[in-house]
């Protein structure tokens, strides 16, 4: 099969398509055949090594894994001796290592499910990380209950178009942070309220938020602090920051502004499961969620699609057409 494989951090053009071995498929594995793949931030930190902080995971001096991606959707090709739960020629999506290939193995009771019928293979690609990400956020760590206040900063990325559609779902009055030209697409997916940051600044205003959702770090905490309710929560989404640390500094300092009063600061790790999934695919299904997708490159292309990613003005998901 084909893949993508680096073997030296640095910038897109350590990326190469080559040809290598399929995956093992043990007897609780599913072999997928990538129809899709979207990229994430995550793709390009762990490609460049950066923050440094990256490293002491993936290796210090070169990667340890050589694939690269995780949000995939395709059909089966084959499965375990022990898989009860999928057949060849199932339609899927899910979450797998190196899911920038013609084919990924993934063990059954983990991050993959029938894909929804209404959706291409490059929406349901789009959907796992940034999805995740948002609904854990909103909905477990956030704790949005109908009629609070939500501030989604980068209305118009990845995570923040499925932000805004899933705090509507919630019953949320959502308001949406991105540049003049998303105004319209982000109004689109359900914002109550959109603001242009270039001509408005959210912690300037009048309005105060139950939760902000902060995809991009560009405003000082206590800026943040000072448009939350007084029993508001910050979540910052934001991978941006130090050459060492990346958005540690900023975490850790905000631990400690948030350690007074009722307002919380909460950072998590979005882990896609089985169970997200399912909630998902409920919310695809009946198309409460669309995903938006940007632009589509094919697999030889993914260097130019990281490339994009990381300029940051996405509009919604960057795809993989395999």
């Amino acid at each position: 099969m084909k893949a993508i494989r680096f073997y030296a951090y640095g910038p897109p053009s350590v990326l190469t398509l080559q040809d290598t071995g399929l995956p093992a498929v043990g007897d609780d594995d599913v072999l997928v055949r990538v129809r899709a793949a979207a990229v994430n931030a995550g793709d390009w930190h762990f490609m460049r090594g950066a923050p440094y902080i990256f490293r002491a995971v993936a290796g210090l001096t070169r990667p340890k894994a050589n694939g690269l991606g995780a949000d995939f959707a395709g059909h089966v090709e084959a499965v375990g001796a022990n898989v009860t739960e999928l057949q060849p020629g199932d339609e899927v999506f899910g979450c797998a290592e190196g899911a920038l290939a013609e084919y990924v193995s993934v063990r059954q009771d983990a991050a993959v499910l029938r894909k929804p019928a209404n959706l291409t293979f490059e929406q349901a690609a789009a959907v796992p990380t940034a999805a995740v990400t948002a609904l854990l956020g909103l909905r477990d760590v956030g704790r949005v209950r109908p009629g609070h206040r939500v501030l989604v900063n980068g209305a118009a990325g990845g995570v923040g178009t499925f932000a805004v559609q899933i705090a509507k779902a919630l019953g949320a009055e959502v308001t949406g942070v991105c540049s003049t030209g998303n105004v319209e697409m982000v109004r689109s997916i359900g914002a109550d309220h959109v603001l242009d940051y270039t001509k408005e600044d959210f912690t300037r205003g009048g309005r105060r938020y139950d939760l902000i959702l902060d995809n991009v770090g560009n405003h000082p905490l206590s800026a943040i602090r000072r448009v939350l309710t007084t029993r508001g929560t910050f979540i910052p989404n934001s991978g941006s920051g130090g050459r060492w640390a990346g958005p540690m500094n900023r975490i850790i300092g905000g631990k400690l502004m948030f350690l007074f009063g009722g307002q919380r600061l909460v950072n998590y790790v979005a882990r896609p499961s089985k169970d997200t999934l399912t909630a998902l695919h409920d919310l695809l299904d009946d198309k409460t969620i669309i995903p938006v997708i940007d632009r589509t490159y094919a697999l030889n292309e993914a260097a130019e699609a990281i490339r994009y990613l990381e300029e940051g003005h996405a509009r919604g998901k960057v795809v993989i057409a395999v």
